[in-house]
């Protein structure tokens, strides 16, 4: 499915049916063949915004999966870039993926095995740059203070929290009914099947994320990402949310 070296129907199947760790687990082999990996056109956009606001030391990839965001880090930080994920087939693969980058130079990679809702690295903070990739999804919008307020422990002073967020499909268009679509199916799921698994496309809204942001005690602004244009109504079509810590 999705390409020859994807994942099959079955595989997919069986994924769905699993808790999201497990899940992603038994993807990582052929997470990169399918549509789930961040595309390399966000990435370089957003290597690109941060460029203009670095450099930094220190960076984490939160939620990084099998390493794509990583390599952002790696053009923007000097000092050390670290990923951090909870399942351990995706660190395996961003493992391999890292130790390429070594041989041909860049900064220290580290991988750590960790839930970002309790981040393993306090009570100092350690870094200077967060980011993430389209992890947001697998987070009830009940559970964002808590996710924010632990990127905002980990954060030195001035330290920016950054990730891009697409804007969300015109209400009738092709792409809106089949997130709507998947959503519902998810939550069905989700009501019958245990353990659950948690992967909502509409529930990250921009309003309730600046809004949680800021009680978490950041400076929140967004900036357009020009390489995507302007819907037909001159709003972005893909934003990025730079957050600063301010103390």
């Amino acid at each position: 499915m999705f390409s020859p070296e994807g994942p099959t129907l079955r595989e997919l199947a069986v994924q769905a049916l699993s808790s999201v760790e497990r899940g992603y687990d038994l993807l990582a082999p052929k997470f990169d063949h399918t549509p789930f990996r961040t595309p390399d056109t966000i990435l370089d956009a957003v290597a690109s915004a941060l460029g203009g606001l670095g450099p930094f030391d220190d960076g984490l990839d939160l939620c990084c999966g099998t390493g794509a965001g990583l390599e952002v880090l790696e053009q923007v930080c000097r000092g050390s870039v670290t990923g951090l994920d909870i399942s351990a087939g995706m660190l395996e693969v961003a493992q391999k993926r890292a130790e390429s980058a070594e041989r041909t130079g860049g900064p220290r990679v580290t991988l750590v095995r960790g839930d970002a809702r309790a981040l393993p690295f306090a009570p100092t903070p350690a870094f200077d740059l967060v980011v993430s990739f389209g992890a947001f999804g697998h987070f009830l919008p009940g559970e964002l203070a808590g996710l924010f307020a632990q990127v905002r422990n980990v954060l030195r002073p001035g330290g920016r929290f950054a990730f891009p967020v697409v804007a969300p499909a015109r209400p009738g268009s092709r792409a809106y009914w089949a997130l709507l679509g998947f959503d519902a199916v998810m939550r069905v799921r989700n009501a019958v099947w245990k353990p659950p698994f948690v992967m909502y496309y509409r529930a990250f809204r921009l309003a309730d994320v600046r809004r949680e942001l800021t009680r978490a005690g950041f400076d929140v602004e967004t900036r357009a990402l020009p390489e995507f244009g302007r819907r037909p109504d001159g709003s972005p079509r893909c934003r990025l949310v730079v957050a600063t810590c301010t103390s």
